[in-house]
């Protein structure tokens, strides 16, 4: 009886999720692959239903082409996966720090450094520093800008899973003389490892859609990521946007992420759940 209730309930739940996803997942999904296939004039009804005359192959070929998108392709893997790397290596080196100080100065940091998940970025200064720096307008100064304002993320899941870890393994292996390194990279890291793959889900499509920073950190066309490319693709036109190019587009700066998702969503759940612990 307990196990017909339970899957009576289970169903329940997925037919809600379900009802509740068709409209505000589901159709716009559809409306942005659909308008793809369509020509200018039909695409910019903005309806859903198909495509009077089917223009898949051109609008797709005049992206690639046009719209520089190998390029902001480039770009952006060349931006994120570095820049994820290093968000997840020294926001997890500091997350252990703070997890295990008991200082108030590494405690202030520690509420400082994830403050910066809810705090609008300050572009003003970012271009001084990096001015005075000599990096303003290169890829090297726009990588060290995303990865300081997303450590916030990484720092705030792992410090909440870590203090939730006994200490008493890592005191034993001090005592047989591992040094923190290796106690890091044996046994906290490997701990880390569902939080991590969580953080970097999140890193992925803060990283990747990023538009804000690059905007002003990337004057030249030729180090513009995907949105870049998107939006400059976009103003061109002297006729009105182009809405079935612009969906193409779309869809194809979306799918890297698509991609990265279904290898790591199994893990991201159980992620959230251990490291949203804050001990």
């Amino acid at each position: 009886m307990n196990r017909t209730r339970t899957r009576t309930r289970t169903w329940l739940r997925c037919g809600l999720l379900g009802l509740f996803a068709v409209p505000w997942i589901g159709l716009p999904l559809w409306m942005l692959v659909v308008n793809s296939f369509k020509t200018q004039g039909d695409a910019s009804v903005l309806s859903l239903g198909l495509p009077s005359r089917w223009n898949l192959v051109a609008n797709y070929r005049t992206v690639i082409d046009q719209g520089s998108y190998f390029t902001g392709l480039l770009n952006s893997l060349l931006i994120a996966v570095p820049t994820i790397a290093a968000v997840l290596l020294f926001g997890s080196m500091a997350a252990w720090a703070y997890a295990r100080s008991q200082s108030r100065s590494l405690r202030v940091a520690y509420y400082a450094t994830a403050l910066s998940i809810v705090l609008p970025p300050a572009i003003i200064p970012t271009v001084y520093v990096l001015t005075q720096l000599g990096l303003n307008g290169s890829r090297l100064g726009y990588l060290l800008t995303i990865t300081g304002t997303r450590l916030g993320v990484v720092v705030f899941l792992a410090t909440g899973f870590i203090r939730t870890l006994p200490v008493d393994y890592e005191e034993a292996a001090a005592l047989d003389g591992a040094g923190r390194w290796r106690i890091y990279r044996q046994m906290i890291l490997p701990l880390l490892a569902p939080v991590l793959v969580t953080a970097s889900v999140m890193l992925i499509i803060s990283v990747w859609n990023d538009f804000f920073f690059a905007l002003f950190l990337l004057p030249n066309t030729s180090e513009s990521t995907l949105p870049l490319t998107l939006f400059q693709f976009a103003s061109t036109s002297t006729h009105g946007v182009a809405w079935n190019l612009v969906f193409a587009h779309v869809v194809l700066s979306s799918l890297p992420l698509l991609v990265a998702y279904v290898f790591l969503q199994r893990r991201v759940l159980s992620g959230l759940t251990e490291g949203g612990v804050t001990g």
